[in-house]
């Protein structure tokens, strides 16, 4: 081929390319004619969980919507409410599905009264990491079973965070075996309140903001968090004794985004576009704003605070686990959306599984790290 046919060859392959960018996959029908860009503009409102501008996870949210105000040209400009400024903390799911608030930020584990099969989107005792949750979700069916299941709800779901391995919480007294976690008041939400209330435990839900005061006042006797950067903010070393790992209940939480569905059909499928792609560079800048600081709070709790960092003794993780297994089989065996939701994440963990067998867990016990 001659160099002046390639070169227009190129061109033509680059337009071509660019309009089905636009026009193609990504696309969304209205009636036959796909969405296209429009100068119309739009004006919304997001909720989260989290108090306003806190540290990571609000920080992530008021970046997402900067990252959005500029790939859209200010066409699509979010104002950011956190938690209590516009509705209660806990109360994110309802503002965005009732059109109060066109986005949301939160964990969907907090959603587990009206939505048990929320819980497996956020994190599994014992499932699996940062990693492996965002393989199921993206690459293996995952997030379709999450829009199927917050459809009713006039929910879109977006992966849009992750807190990766968290620790397993701070503790007015030692956790020697099994029979310490009765009677125990721990804030703990999800799945892991159910394995904590068959320990015997009083699992409580409350947001982030008001853990300290309850810790402080005796309210609960034990909270899980996150890991060490937050918590070493929040200041839980000053009025807990005892700090344990591992994060048994969340090995790779995920945060999500929820777009009330009527707005985002609205919304031209360029702009959706956006939306998706912010939420994806906002997973990937939260798990490593953790991942960095992590250690070096670690740190700073270890040799500045002198925290008594504590491993759960295997035994108190066996039965743990035991009881999350049975956790698990009590809600499946009642809801047909947590069987299926479940369903596809078991045979996903199982099959990527083996591939950790051989990589990763030789890697780390080899004590690369």
């Amino acid at each position: 081929m001659a160099k002046t046919n390639r070169r227009e060859f190129l061109k033509k392959g680059a337009a071509l390319g660019a309009s089905s960018l636009v026009f193609g996959c990504g696309s969304e029908k209205r009636g036959e004619t796909p969405a296209v860009q429009t100068n119309q503009k739009f004006r919304w409102k997001a909720v989260t969980t989290w108090q306003p501008h806190f540290p990571v996870m609000g920080e992530g949210v008021d970046a997402l919507a900067r990252w959005i105000d500029e790939m859209s040209g200010g066409r699509l400009q979010i104002q950011v409410y956190g938690g209590g400024e516009l509705v209660p903390a806990l109360s994110t799911f309802d503002a965005v599905s009732q059109g109060t608030a066109e986005m949301g930020h939160g964990a969907s584990y907090y959603w587990a009264g009206k939505v048990p099969a929320a819980q497996f989107f956020t994190a599994v005792p014992f499932g699996m990491n940062a990693q492996q949750m965002n393989a199921w979700l993206y690459s293996a069916g995952g997030l379709k079973l999450w829009e199927e299941l917050y459809a009713p709800f006039n929910l879109v779901p977006i992966p849009a965070g992750n807190t990766g391995m968290q620790m397993g919480g701070w503790f007015n007294r030692e956790i020697n075996t099994a029979d310490d976690l009765k009677g125990l008041k721990m804030r703990i939400p999800g799945l892991g309140a159910n394995v904590i209330k068959l320990a015997g435990g009083a699992p409580i839900l409350t947001p982030g903001g008001e853990i300290y005061t309850n810790l402080e006042r005796g309210v609960i006797d034990a909270t899980e968090w996150i890991g060490p950067y937050h918590d070493y903010l929040q200041g839980f070393y000053r009025i807990a004794k005892h700090y344990y790992y591992p994060g048994w209940h969340e090995p790779g939480p995920v945060l999500e985004l929820t777009v009330n569905k009527a707005k985002w059909e609205s919304l031209p499928s360029d702009l959706q576009m956006i939306v998706r792609a912010a939420a994806a560079r906002s997973n990937v800048w939260m798990l490593s704003e953790f991942e960095a600081k992590n250690n070096i709070y670690l740190r700073k709790l270890v040799e500045e605070e002198k925290v008594d960092v504590r491993k759960f003794p295997d035994p108190v993780l066996q039965t743990l686990k035991s009881y999350s297994d049975q956790a698990i089989d009590e809600l499946t065996s009642k809801d047909p959306s947590s069987k299926r939701v479940y369903e596809s994440f078991d045979k996903f963990r199982n099959q990527v599984g083996g591939w950790a067998e051989i990589s990763e867990k030789v890697y780390y016990s080899f004590g690369a790290m």
